[in-house]
């Protein structure tokens, strides 16, 4: 039989493909918490589930050898560098004491752990509690706006999470900035040279990466300051 504390456990995982097939992997069955940290082979624009395809210049794209994904969880479109970002998927099953049926407030316990985890890092963090604050481009490109339980420093987005939700659970799907390169999305993004140059002006100051705050850490470091503070 499984002890409550055992069941609590968190098991981690690594994986490591496109982009396409890491936003598809299935849940696991039986449901359990579980931290999937995720990296993709090839850098990837990763849409919103509502967002349209048009939105991409696909020669851009190909050029830049970015794939293209899109995520089954709502919000703006993600750049995944591989470099540049940590992708994490935090999966919590459902009647777990973490389960929230308010989907607001549901997020709340993932920000505050990645606050915790940036603070040892040397970065004050915040959690946002509100509802979505999305702004002129928010809905277009997710680290332009910031909604509950999306991490900052200053008024600068850090931490971006997204969820889906359904009969196994909650997956939140995480995405730590290392470096924050608005150029480089914009210019993969169908938009002309004048609506560029505004898109770039507008969202640059909206988000930062920790080696734009002076934190100098790797990918590990990452990973192991979040693993620290997970509920147990």
């Amino acid at each position: 039989m499984t002890s409550p504390s055992s069941a609590r456990a968190w098991a981690v995982e690594r994986h490591r493909g496109s982009a396409a097939a890491l936003h598809d992997r299935a849940l696991p069955d039986p449901p359990r918490r579980t931290v999937w940290w995720l990296e993709p082979e090839a850098p990837a624009l990763v849409l919103g589930s509502t967002q349209r395809d048009e939105l991409v210049d696909r020669a851009a794209a190909a050029a830049a050898g970015v794939d293209v994904a899109r995520r089954r969880s709502g919000g703006g479109v993600v750049l995944l560098d591989p470099g540049d970002v940590v992708w994490a998927d935090v999966l919590v099953p459902p009647g777990d004491p973490l389960w929230d049926d308010d989907v607001v407030r549901s997020a709340w316990w993932v920000g505050e752990a990645w606050g915790r985890a940036l603070a040892d890092l040397g970065v004050a963090a915040e959690v946002h509690h509100g509802s979505l604050a999305c702004g002129p481009y928010g809905r277009l490109v997710c680290f332009a706006g910031v909604g509950s339980g999306e991490v900052t420093a200053g008024d600068a987005k850090v931490v971006g999470v997204s969820q889906r939700r359904g009969r196994q659970g909650a997956r939140f799907q995480c995405a730590v900035l290392l470096a924050w390169r608005p150029e480089r999305l914009a210019g993969l993004l169908a938009l002309d040279p004048t609506e560029r140059a505004e898109l770039v002006r507008a969202i640059a100051p909206a988000a930062s990466g920790l080696a734009d705050l002076g934190v100098g850490v790797d990918r590990a470091a990452v990973e192991a300051a979040f693993e620290r503070h997970l509920p147990r």
